[in-house]
């Protein structure tokens, strides 16, 4: 990853409030005409840009992705130290994309919403700890 480029807009801690803003709306009780897969996405984006402050506190750049793994790997690729939670959120991915749409996907469960939702939380809390910065 190449230095902090001032074209990606906003401060690690603007990122991880945005992060936190979209784990809110993760864990809001599902409405009854919602879907779970819904409910996944925002936890996707929740761990997706906690991942990206971390970025911008180690003032690197990132890509414009929603690839958990990538993003991941190219934190690691650059000294940051990845635990493997922030590995295993790999799988939230596919509600950033796959599951956003009506398609030929299997619909998702309460217990795969659940996970997503503990993935995200991990996600999260390292992101904070990493930065320092606890919950307000």
């Amino acid at each position: 990853m190449t230095p902090h480029d001032e074209t990606i807009r906003g401060g690690p801690l603007d990122w991880l409030d945005r992060a936190r803003g979209h784990l809110a709306l993760a864990k809001q009780t599902k409405p009854e005409a919602a879907f779970w897969e819904d409910l996944c996405f925002h936890a996707q984006q929740a761990a997706e840009i906690a991942i990206k402050a971390v970025y911008q506190h180690n003032d690197l750049l990132h890509h414009y992705t929603h690839d958990i793994h990538d993003l991941a790997q190219g934190l690691g690729e650059s000294g940051v130290p990845i635990t493997p939670v922030v590995s295993e959120a790999a799988v939230l991915t596919r509600y950033a994309s796959q599951t956003r749409y009506p398609g030929t996907f299997e619909p998702v469960t309460r217990m795969e919403y659940q996970e997503a939702v503990r993935l995200a939380e991990s996600v999260v809390a390292w992101a904070e700890e990493h930065m320092g910065v606890g919950r307000d």
